[in-house]
């Protein structure tokens, strides 16, 4: 039974599908947009229309922006021979967050998955193999998550460019910054085990 009007009630189930947001917090969070109606719901709204109108995804390397190409890929300053390999655009935003990578960026849009039937025609493979037949890349790093699916997306892309002559690295994986061994899962622990270097 609808408390509101349907306007409102439109506005919750579309924040209720949101990453994070169930019904309960996307009903919260309109109270709290429609409470501050002038300085958060109208500058919200605008700010939605001007991202829908202007967004768009980068042609070269998949990230999201409003210029084509993104900003990163028009960026002089960022190495291009150092290409990062990422799942999602969100990997590529915390990586720029983290600031750890000064060179560019390619997006994949997903992974590798046999049970959700993606194959490697689904993501933008074929893309990353003629970005790198170019020559200009020296190193590609697969910054792939330590899934089952990451991995296999990891040895697929490297099989794939074997005969480039490209050096291939991935992201260290194992204990993290603040980690404590008690509270890590045997996998993490052996992947640091096994990835130790001389202190």
């Amino acid at each position: 039974m609808a408390v509101t009007g349907p306007e409102i009630e439109r506005l919750i189930a579309l924040l209720a599908k949101l990453p994070g947001l169930g019904p309960r917090s996307a009903r919260r969070a309109v109270l709290q947009l429609i409470k501050k109606k002038e300085t958060l719901l109208i500058p919200l709204a605008q700010a939605m229309a001007d991202a829908a109108d202007k967004a768009r995804v980068c042609s070269t390397c998949g990230n999201v922006d409003t210029q084509d190409p993104c900003a990163i890929c028009a960026d002089g300053r960022r190495d291009p021979n150092v290409l990062c390999i990422v799942e999602e655009v969100g990997d590529l935003w915390a990586l720029e967050r983290a600031g750890a990578h000064k060179g560019r960026y390619h997006v994949l849009g997903g992974v590798l998955s046999a049970l959700d039937g993606v194959g490697p025609d689904d993501l933008n493979i074929g893309k990353l193999v003629e970005r790198l037949s170019g020559g200009e890349v020296k190193e590609v790093v697969l910054a792939m998550n330590a899934t089952v699916d990451g991995q296999t997306t990891a040895h697929y892309i490297t099989d794939r460019i074997s005969g480039l002559g490209i050096a291939v690295s991935r992201l260290a994986h194992g204990v993290p910054v603040g980690g404590e061994l008690d509270y890590l899962d045997d996998g993490t622990l052996a992947a640091a085990m096994k990835s130790r270097r001389p202190f």
